[in-house]
């Protein structure tokens, strides 16, 4: 099973770098909730989405394995560390099936970020994460608002964007 999730996120991702743009970012079309999850951190404590709730969230997929993901960690990192006084919470899911890959990679950063693990593969699929790495921001309600698949030069001024704009709706100064 865990072979075969690996092999299909390699697949679909292959066949999305075969498609301009390799960076891509949707608008969800209508607000839906975001799927939930329960997943532990590196000290095995465990998360739930509904803990994260009235905060900005980014939860970002991600593997050890994944060339673009090296890029796409500290990038969010740097915004997990500039937005989060404003409400903002990043999620680095990683999806790695030995935890020793993803520690290895984890080896000598301190991240800011939250680092999630599920070597299972149920939450990328529950999010329907079609390549390495996809990233999902989701308003303080709960729902899933954009979604990235992919990372270059471009993403994170356009992270940066979709960020301000949803701490903006859910901020006690925002205009109504």
């Amino acid at each position: 099973m865990k072979q075969k999730f690996r092999l299909l996120i390699f697949v679909l991702a292959a066949l999305r770098l075969a498609a301009p743009p390799a960076f891509a970012a949707e608008k969800a079309s209508r607000p839906s909730p975001a799927p939930d999850f329960s997943l532990k951190d590196a000290a095995g404590q465990v998360h739930t989405l509904a803990e994260f709730k009235g905060r900005v969230l980014v939860v970002d997929f991600w593997a050890s394995w994944c060339g673009p993901c090296k890029t796409s960690f500290p990038a969010l990192d740097a915004l997990q560390e500039e937005f989060q006084g404003e409400g903002l919470q990043v999620l680095a899911i990683n999806v790695d099936e030995n935890a020793k890959d993803a520690h290895a990679f984890l080896a000598g950063r301190t991240p800011s970020l939250t680092v999630l693990f599920d070597s299972k593969g149920k939450s990328p699929l529950d999010f329907k994460v079609e390549g390495m790495p996809s990233s999902f921001l989701i308003d303080r309600e709960g729902n899933l608002r954009f979604q990235h698949m992919g990372f270059n030069a471009k993403s994170k001024a356009e992270f940066r964007q979709q960020i301000s704009l949803l701490l903006k709706e859910g901020s006690p100064h925002a205009q109504q």
